[in-house]
């Protein structure tokens, strides 16, 4: 034996094992089957339905004869970058619908919209608002060489809960 391993032993002394018999009852016990009963369903809680706005949807380009003296600065401070085209995905909408004048959405929300074209559909970030003069009706910013002059009546939109995941 080696010096290392003597010390070991009697710094560290092996523990008796105890190898205890089964009790008379246990060891004579016969396997049975066991039956798995089913737990109660628990019924799924449905996704929250959002209220659905219809809408007119019109487009609106940064230029000072559609919006004000300072086109390219929007009503949350952002700033429209200069060479954007309407995939920036962003929109005014009118005041009767933002929270500032007694509405549901705030700007920062994102928004599905559906009912313009298969291209225009789809989700939206608010960042402007419109003239006091409009009601129920929402803008999409796009740019001027896109040429989509066009106005679309009945426009479905609603607001979409933030989706939160773990970094």
């Amino acid at each position: 034996m080696s010096i290392a391993l003597v010390l070991l032993t009697l710094l560290f002394p092996p523990r008796p094992v105890f190898s205890a018999a089964l009790p008379s009852t246990v060891a004579h016990l016969s396997p049975r089957t066991v039956s798995f009963v089913s737990a109660p369903l628990v019924p799924k809680r449905l996704p929250r339905r959002l209220p659905v706005y219809t809408v007119t949807a019109t487009i609106y380009e940064a230029d000072p004869r559609q919006t004000d003296s300072e086109p390219f600065i929007t009503a949350d401070n952002s700033r429209i970058p200069r060479r954007h085209s309407s995939k920036l995905r962003w929109m005014a909408l009118s005041r009767d619908l933002l929270k500032p004048w007694g509405g549901k959405f705030a700007f920062g929300d994102s928004v599905r919209v559906t009912g313009i074209s298969a291209r225009l559909d789809g989700t939206y970030i608010i960042h402007d608002t419109m003239n006091r003069r409009h009601r129920h009706c929402m803008d999409i910013l796009a740019a001027k060489w896109e040429h989509l002059d066009e106005m679309w009546k009945n426009v479905k939109i609603t607001k979409v809960e933030p989706q939160w995941h773990a970094s």
